[in-house]
């Protein structure tokens, strides 16, 4: 059986500024390096075992599937650019507090998270579900067993979960937060609404 994990990458300065990352490249924070070091080591003393790691090609990211990697000895991360985050168009560094001012009424409201639906150069989130299943069908056409880990971000992360389970994005907006390394289990065994491995305090958005 294939089980795929899924993780959001740690915090960087843009998360502790409230600014929306999007593309923009920054590393980690030292509280980043502690997030990812502390999911990596709850997944070790879980005993999973992961066979192949995957990131985004974002910094971010790729510098925690790199701590979450020699933390488990876990295979290397590769780079897969389907993991990158949404693109935010306009919005990319703006800051999270003006989401509102600037994108209502196109927007929908979450406990924590304010998301803009469609502003001018931004991938919308349909067309993230596309790539979503791009990057399921990939993955599952090439591994039909063992445990994959996909380090990715916010946005783009709730939507392969929406995909693999099939659930509507407009739903899966508002369901849970996917917070800096948290991780999610998406498997034939593991029920939607059961996916959460782990989840670590939150110290931003």
């Amino acid at each position: 059986m294939l089980k795929i994990y899924l993780a959001r990458h740690g915090q960087n300065k843009d998360n502790v500024d409230g600014l929306l990352n999007g593309h923009r490249d920054l590393p980690l924070t030292e509280r980043g390096i502690e997030q990812a070091t502390e999911i990596a080591n709850k997944i070790k003393r879980a005993g999973i075992l992961l066979d192949y790691v995957f990131s985004s090609p974002l910094i971010r990211a790729f510098e925690t599937a790199r701590i979450i990697s020699d933390t488990t000895r876990s295979p290397e991360p590769k780079k897969e650019h389907l993991l990158i985050e949404r693109d935010f168009g306009i919005m990319t560094g703006k800051n999270v507090a003006d989401i509102e001012k600037l994108c209502a009424p196109n927007i929908i409201k979450a406990e924590i998270i304010t998301y803009f639906i469609d502003v001018e150069g931004a991938e919308t989130f349909p067309s993230l579900m596309k790539r979503a299943r791009v990057l399921l069908n990939k993955i599952e056409t090439e591994y039909k067993e063992g445990s994959v880990l996909l380090v990715t971000h916010g946005d783009i992360g709730k939507m392969i979960y929406a995909e693999y389970y099939k659930l509507d994005w407009k739903q899966v907006l508002t369901q849970f937060h996917f917070g800096n390394c948290d991780l999610l289990l998406l498997s034939n065994e593991s029920k939607a609404d059961e996916s959460h491995v782990f989840k670590l305090s939150q110290y931003n958005h």
